[in-house]
């Protein structure tokens, strides 16, 4: 007797990267693999491949060009069958003004003010603060993000970028970024893990080194244990986004916290949720396993969410 073939649903699963890294940089070399343990097939497309709009889900990895292409990119999020983060989050988290939203529900940012283009770029007086960043509020990678002391560099720059269309982002430069930044990894809105980021930014008005394929700045990276304070804020500022975006962190399933200074005064710089780097590979091997066997456990749970679950499609 011939046994009937199991009717359990497959879904088609995408990690999207850019045209210059189809398949990410090799941080998430591991993510396919993992997906598999769980009985989900997936596969790297650029997000721009017209095969992404056959997916029964993407998730977004290494979409770097983005701020170059917002308009198309934001278009796409809206057509793909479903994405990971949600549209709603990808396009509140791409523009930097976000940060305002984080200050006003207590979270501790560092200092930023933004600058639409035509307004009056006002800068930090020299006494009160040694160098400044100007960056767009727009933007993926460090692209145009520059540190000067020369005020009148300063407001150059913030010109060229608002002559371009772009809302201009200034903040103080902090010192203590010398020491690097604390980049929180959380998965489904759980604490995953943590690397440490060294100072991207070289001297004043010096653009960063870049990766070859020129959509990100090239960073030094190492393992980190943040002390508990730091995690704290990270949580805060996880709870304020879902709060903000009308959602629950477990429905976020990635995000990463980045922070700069220690226990008495953490400063959340940035939080990522489009395309994040999530620093896999300063984890050691039992600990990447582990943690994700837990990003595939959050795209499962995502699945099931989506109505996508294994036996979704099942005929009765």
């Amino acid at each position: 007797m011939k046994l009937a073939r199991p009717d359990v649903f497959h879904p088609r699963i995408v990690l999207a990267g850019c045209p210059a890294l189809p398949e990410g940089d090799g941080d998430d070399a591991g993510l396919v693999a993992a997906l598999g343990k769980r009985g989900l097939h997936a596969r790297w497309l650029s997000w721009d491949d017209p095969a992404t709009l056959q997916a029964d889900l993407v998730i977004l990895r290494a979409t770097w060009d983005y701020a170059e292409r917002l308009d198309e990119f934001l278009g796409w999020t809206e057509r793909v069958r479903n994405l990971l983060n949600p549209p709603n989050v990808v396009r509140w988290n791409t523009d930097k003004r976000y940060l305002a939203d984080l200050a006003d529900a207590g979270v501790p940012i560092v200092p930023s003010r933004f600058f639409a283009p035509g307004a009056t770029v006002r800068l930090p007086k020299h006494a009160e603060v040694a160098e400044i960043v100007v960056k767009p509020a727009v933007g993926a990678g460090s692209v145009d993000t520059l540190r000067f002391s020369d005020r009148d560099d300063a407001r150059r720059h913030a010109a060229k970028l608002q002559a371009s269309g772009r809302t201009v982002l200034v903040q103080p430069y902090d010192p203590r970024i010398e020491e690097g930044e604390t980049a929180l990894v959380f998965v489904a809105g759980v604490q995953s893990h943590a690397f440490a980021k060294g100072p991207i930014l070289r001297g004043s008005g010096d653009a960063p080194e870049f990766d070859e394929s020129g959509t990100y700045a090239e960073e030094t990276l190492c393992p980190v244990e943040p002390d508990f304070e730091l995690w704290d804020i990270g949580h805060q500022a996880l709870a304020a986004v879902a709060a903000n975006l009308d959602t629950v962190t477990e429905e976020l399933l990635y995000a990463r916290v980045d922070i700069i200074g220690g226990r008495d005064d953490p400063r959340v710089l940035e939080v990522e949720l489009v395309e994040p780097s999530l620093g896999w590979a300063q984890l050691d091997a039992d600990t990447r396993e582990r943690q994700q066997r837990a990003f595939a456990l959050g795209v499962e749970s995502a699945l099931d969410r989506l109505g996508l679950g294994p036996l979704s499609h099942r005929r009765p």
